[in-house]
């Protein structure tokens, strides 16, 4: 879970995500978004597939990235573990 908050941290990485919420992109579409780098935009890509919030499959010539709502769905069991607990 460590992996996640890290690949969370980063502005660029959240927007990316954001990105992803409306459709799958490759990898040009999501760095035409951007003022940074392509190598830059693949590193960002690179971690948060690590971090398995994104899912990546190749077709032809692109690679398409979309979101893995799977990862989210555990991150919001975790966080609603505390939901209810009472201070003492």
């Amino acid at each position: 879970m460590n992996t996640v908050f890290k690949a969370l941290n980063d502005p660029t990485r959240r927007e990316i995500l954001e990105l992803l919420k409306e459709k799958d992109l490759t990898a040009g579409e999501i760095a035409g978004e951007f003022n940074i780098s392509k190598p830059s935009i693949s590193h960002h890509l690179d971690l948060l597939r690590q971090a398995g919030l994104v899912e990546s499959v190749k077709e032809g010539q692109f690679i398409y990235y979309s979101l893995n709502t799977t990862v989210m769905d555990e991150i919001f069991k975790w966080f609603l573990q505390f939901k209810g607990k009472k201070a003492k």
